[in-house]
């Protein structure tokens, strides 16, 4: 059973309604199958969007966010369980802490950032569970032949293409995470390649 996921996503005010409404659908289908969220605790954009819809839908959430953002007034004032931490290193650390699984939805750099340090972590064993990077519009199609031709170029092993599944809206994220291959602790014995 998947109890806490966390999510990666933008906090643009000025993000796409398409990008918006999944994440309103992303945040009532967690609520709906009593699965906790962990997100960036921002008020704004796709985190907005999906924090809103939890609480709309008596879906817990809880929101990790830097001691500086709070600062800047950008943490969602409905989120009753916000932890305020002390720098971003730290905040990533702590959201996909106690996880069962990761979802990426559309973003920025710091998305991008979160997505990858995840990714990377997994590779390494450090972290096993499913990661979903939810393709809404094509958006992560150039991520996506990115990773393909580090695979071509021999930077990566075909194998790897098992961290991750790429769904295209997040009305396939509970039978994404319930399929997602097994990773194993030991992955490091084919890190390199």
């Amino acid at each position: 059973m998947i109890k806490r996921v966390c999510v990666f996503c933008a906090s643009s005010k000025k993000s796409p309604a398409p990008y918006l409404e999944d994440a309103s659908r992303l945040g009532k289908i967690l609520a709906e199958n009593k699965t906790e969220i962990v997100y960036g605790g921002g008020s704004v954009g796709l985190m907005g969007a999906l924090a809103d819809s939890v609480l709309r839908n008596n879906g817990e959430i809880t929101g990790i966010i830097p001691d500086f953002m709070v600062e800047m007034e950008w943490a969602h004032p409905g989120v009753k369980r916000m932890e305020i931490v002390s720098s971003m290193h730290e905040r990533k650390r702590r959201m996909v802490e106690n996880t069962d699984a990761v979802i990426a939805l559309p973003g920025g750099s710091g998305t991008f950032e979160e997505l990858l340090e995840v990714i990377t972590l997994k590779r390494l064993g450090k972290y096993v569970n499913p990661i979903i990077i939810v393709n809404i519009s094509g958006f992560y199609d150039p991520l996506v032949a990115l990773f393909n031709r580090c695979i071509s170029d021999q930077l990566m092993d075909s194998r790897h293409l098992d961290m991750w599944q790429v769904i295209s809206d997040s009305g396939q994220v509970i039978k994404a995470i319930n399929n997602a291959n097994q990773w194993s602790h030991n992955a490091l014995q084919f890190a390199a390649v």
